[in-house]
């Protein structure tokens, strides 16, 4: 019998069928999650539908999150109908406020391992650090797994991806997601599953899989998947949810690719404007002037990044005349953490500034949106042309180098300035 990956097990079990690469299957599913940025459209699919209510609205959720708060009346007034809809049908609220509805998810244990979870949001793949199958899906189809409680999908091919090694003082997860999307490019790895493996794994903790599982569709996959193991499980443990029910790809799994990514020799990576996989060493960039830092989205804005920014700050002990530096908390738990251990006062008392919680300036939808010609330097997962404003130049990096670049003014290599502190 042919091993399985853990994308073909999932959607086996999901299915009910034996279920092979290339197969269309059709899945129940475990949770469905929306957002402010496309329920409208589903809401609108779902009454020509001819629906009337939803097959599983206990783990139906909404989140408000791409305008929070609602920049305009128009989008207030959505809101309004997102809410009465939810009121309506029993779906849970993640209200203007609560946070990003993807890091919410996972601190809430909604999603679990060995789920499946699909949602109206590219980033809805974040979870599959969880060990959960996890994808994005159009409105149109939202709105009939909402109606009929499945799903169609095929089941993708599998890449596996090694991690090897140990990073470097001052190298972080976000270098790496980095430098493998420059490896496998913005589409090489269109809808397969990318299954994480190596040495490197047991390394890392929650906020670093769920980097490597957000970033996975900024390879074209259709989902990115970790096993669960004892990180996994004391992440779970510490959300006071279940554990689900791990799943683990066979060790005679097929896997149409396998990519190697060598920590050990990694340094600070900075994706170019405008294409996530224009990727460099941040000596090939250097000295670019920047205007805007922006700490925050689903990719950056969780405690462990604004505590490994902070740390950059307090090197300098301010930031470059002219620099504009916005945090954005993933949630209203984070924010709470980043208030009770002191940091985001530090990095208030050194010219930030906080906006709520939530999808904030990614995609230019509410908060500070940058003007044109301003050059940005950002934590999130995207840098397309005209997405955080019309004429500005995004280009992402870590946490840590977004910091290096509020203190120097210019596009600078963190590890100078951190020198003797490691």
């Amino acid at each position: 019998m042919v091993g399985k990956t853990l994308a073909e097990k999932i959607l086996s079990e999901k299915s009910g069928t034996d279920a092979h690469a290339g197969d269309v299957v059709i899945c129940g599913f475990d949770h469905l999650v929306a957002t402010d940025g496309s329920m409208p459209m589903t809401i609108d699919f779902f009454e020509r539908m001819g629906g009337t209510s939803i097959a599983n609205a206990a783990n139906t959720s909404v989140s408000l999150d791409h305008y929070s708060p609602p920049p305009n009346r128009e989008t207030a007034t959505l809101h309004e109908k997102i809410r009465a809809f939810a009121a309506k049908h029993g779906m849970s609220v993640f209200e203007v406020g609560d946070g990003i509805g993807h890091q919410v998810m996972m601190e809430t244990g909604r999603a679990l391992p060995g789920d499946l979870v699909i949602g109206a949001d590219s980033h809805t793949v974040t979870y599959g650090a969880l060990n959960a199958f996890a994808t994005g899906v159009g409105s149109s189809d939202l709105a009939a797994a909402m109606i009929g409680g499945k799903i169609w999908l095929r089941v993708p091919e599998t890449m596996k991806i090694r991690l090897e090694g140990a990073f470097n003082p001052h190298v972080h997860a976000k270098d790496a997601v980095l430098a493998l999307v420059r490896q496998v490019g913005a589409d090489g790895a269109a809808y397969r599953s990318l299954e994480f493996d190596g040495s490197a794994i047991a390394g890392l903790d929650m906020d670093a899989r769920a980097l490597f599982a957000n970033m996975s569709v900024e390879m074209g996959a259709k989902c990115g998947l970790f096993h669960a193991d004892n990180t996994t499980l004391a992440y779970l443990d510490a959300c006071g949810s279940g554990q689900g029910t791990p799943v683990n790809a066979d060790p005679e799994a097929v896997y149409c690719d396998t990519v190697t990514l060598d920590l050990d020799t990694l340094a600070p990576q900075v994706a170019l404007p405008h294409q996530v996989d224009s990727v460099v060493a941040v000596d090939e960039a250097a000295n670019a002037p920047i205007h805007m830092v922006y700490i925050g989205t689903c990719s950056g804005g969780r405690a462990s990044d604004l505590h490994e920014a902070v740390e950059v700050l307090r090197s300098a002990g301010k930031i470059a005349p002219g620099v504009q530096m916005i945090y954005t908390p993933a949630s209203r738990a984070v924010l709470t953490e980043v208030m009770s251990d002191g940091t985001l006062k530090a990095f208030v008392d050194m010219g930030g500034v906080v906006q709520t919680a939530g999808c904030g300036s990614c995609c230019g939808t509410c908060g500070v949106i940058p003007g044109d010609g301003i050059n940005v330097i950002s934590t999130a997962n995207r840098n397309f042309k005209g997405r955080q404003g019309r004429g500005a130049r995004t280009h992402l990096m870590s946490p840590a180098m977004v910091a290096a670049a509020a203190v120097s003014g210019e596009i600078a290599d963190v590890r100078p300035l951190l020198e003797g502190r490691s």
